[in-house]
């Protein structure tokens, strides 16, 4: 794929040219430093969103970082020493190895107690530019440094301190780029250069990153849809913009993926082959039965009547037993009772 995409060297040279003016002109946001300089990027343009998020680290033939920018350096503690005495250890460390522009060491004790709130890690990752970690403590720096940093995409930068060419590691690494590439779009953006930087080597940062991303890129077929150079305050403007031939060959792969799931749905398994068979032998071989009339007898058999009973009568319970529930009342005799004046009457006759 490298071989066949060619960046127009020309046509990237007069694009940042033409930025480099356009910067000229802006004023600049901080009115203490009236020659800061403007980051200068290259924003890709894929043809398609990625699968799986990936990061490419870029090493560039010129610095893209200014002298002012502000590292920090992360670092392990070192045993039987307090967090004092490991700065003071790393530090001797750098300059043996010729190691310049480390602005601060912070060992990993000093990050958990002095960095623990969240303001103090945003005043943190306000301080510095970039951030390097020791290659020993990259998998403990996330859960200490919280979300924000990783969401502005400020995540440290590992550095094998224990290499014999320490020197040249973190030149590299410092003055380098990166390029996140994310599965959640289809641009992603690459510093390359400052304002202050010559043309010349801007254009060479540029191919250089184009060249890098197209070898290390984990994607089939045509890749780069487009590329601009921009800042943060300019328009995108075009250096490679890819040819529509690659648009046949995006519809030859999606077609034959198409015709593979075709395939795949059409073609059943074995086993289900199979168990159709013995189904439709199982509905042969089996006999349809025969239809034998039932006679009917041409009388009805009388049929007899069944016996009626009495259904049992309702015993009514005695008043007495109804009396007898309510305390305090005399209970009543069953029958008529004449009155007390008649019955005088009735014996003396």
């Amino acid at each position: 794929m490298a071989d066949e995409v060619v960046l127009d060297r020309s046509q990237v040279k007069k694009a940042v040219q033409a930025l480099q003016a356009f910067l000229k002109t802006q004023p600049s946001t901080n009115s203490l430093l009236l020659d800061e300089a403007q980051k200068i990027s290259v924003q890709f343009t894929l043809w398609k969103i990625p699968k799986r998020a990936q990061t490419i680290r870029i090493p560039l033939p010129h610095g893209q970082r200014t002298d002012t920018d502000e590292v920090c350096l992360f670092t392990r503690d070192e045993p039987n020493m307090t967090s004092e005495q490991t700065q003071r250890f790393y530090k001797k460390l750098l300059e043996e190895r010729g190691v310049k522009g480390i602005s601060e060491i912070i060992p990993y004790k000093m990050l958990k107690a002095e960095y623990k709130p969240y303001e103090a890690k945003r005043r943190l990752l306000g301080n510095f530019d970039v951030f390097l970690s020791d290659d020993r403590i990259r998998r403990l720096l996330p859960s200490q440094l919280g979300k924000e940093f990783y969401k502005r995409k400020r995540e440290p930068l590992c550095v094998d301190l224990q290499s014999k060419h320490l020197a040249r590691d973190v030149q590299r690494v410092v003055q380098g780029t990166r390029l996140s590439v994310t599965n959640k779009g289809c641009c992603c953006l690459a510093h390359v250069g400052h304002s202050s930087m010559s043309a010349e080597e801007v254009t060479e940062n540029v191919q250089a990153v184009f060249q890098t991303v197209l070898s290390k890129i984990r994607m089939k077929g045509p890749v780069i849809k487009a590329v601009h150079v921009k800042s943060l305050t300019s328009v995108a403007l075009p250096v490679y913009c890819s040819d529509l031939n690659h648009l046949a060959v995006l519809d030859a792969l999606q077609s034959q993926k198409a015709a593979a799931k075709k395939q795949t749905k059409k073609k059943p398994s074995k086993g289900r082959k199979q168990e159709d068979g013995t189904a439709k032998r199982k509905e042969e071989e089996e006999e349809i039965p025969q239809l034998v009339p039932i006679e009917t007898p041409s009388k009805k058999p009388k049929l007899e009547k069944p016996i009626k009973k009495n259904p049992p009568q309702k015993v009514s319970k005695p008043a007495v037993k109804k009396a007898a529930k309510s305390p305090g009342k005399r209970p009543k005799r069953p029958g008529k009772t004449a009155p007390s004046g008649k019955r005088k009457a009735h014996k003396a006759k």
